[in-house]
């Protein structure tokens, strides 16, 4: 590795290393408590060296909230030739969705249940992520696999179960859950079963 490419790996590590600082606290302390000074001296870095990567608190959290949705959006494309059946990919497309909050606690909280003004590109890429969803319903829908052929509506339906498990779980870490895999897989079976014709 070149002067260059480590320099650009350099940089890249300190972006990185900021995001996850930010979104941590951001979380644990609430976005407008949370100054850019704080977020350097979590990293150990003066606060010009957040500057020179992000003009202000906004755009990180803007940032944040961008780059989790696009990382999802990645794992939700994975999906497109999961299986013939189309219900089989829609259960998979929900414990990504479930399984992805769970690993990303802190980015999760941000984006999905963290009330912030949204920026233009953090709405845009928000319903990207969401048509994921809608194009899974409509494969079932289209195959006549549904009780109603309202993709919207199903499609909010399973979001709402989907989110619901993920944020009780970062929620209340210590409330006595069964098996964590378990609870993940009834739940999707149950919302499914609920839409399913």
């Amino acid at each position: 590795m070149g002067t260059i490419e480590r320099r650009l790996a350099q940089k890249e590590r300190l972006r990185r290393l900021i995001l996850d600082a930010a979104a941590e606290l951001f979380v644990k302390e609430g976005f407008e408590k949370v100054s850019m000074r704080r977020i350097a001296k979590k990293i150990d870095y003066s606060p010009m060296s957040i500057y020179l990567h992000f003009r202000d608190k906004a755009a990180l959290l803007d940032t944040i909230c961008v780059e989790t949705f696009a990382t999802l959006i990645k794992r939700l494309a994975k999906l497109h030739d999961y299986s013939d059946d189309p219900i089989e990919t829609l259960k998979a497309g929900l414990r990504v969705y479930i399984e992805f909050g769970l690993r990303h606690p802190y980015h999760y909280q941000l984006t999905f249940m963290t009330r912030t003004a949204g920026g233009e590109r953090r709405i845009h890429i928000g319903r990207d992520a969401f048509d994921c969803m809608r194009a899974a319903v409509g494969a079932c829908v289209k195959q006549q696999r549904l009780r109603t052929d309202d993709v919207e509506l199903v499609s909010q339906i399973l979001l709402t179960a989907a989110h619901g498990v993920v944020a009780l779980l970062i929620a209340l870490p210590r409330f006595p859950w069964g098996s964590r895999e378990r609870l993940v897989t009834e739940a999707i079976n149950s919302a499914v079963r609920g839409v399913e014709r």
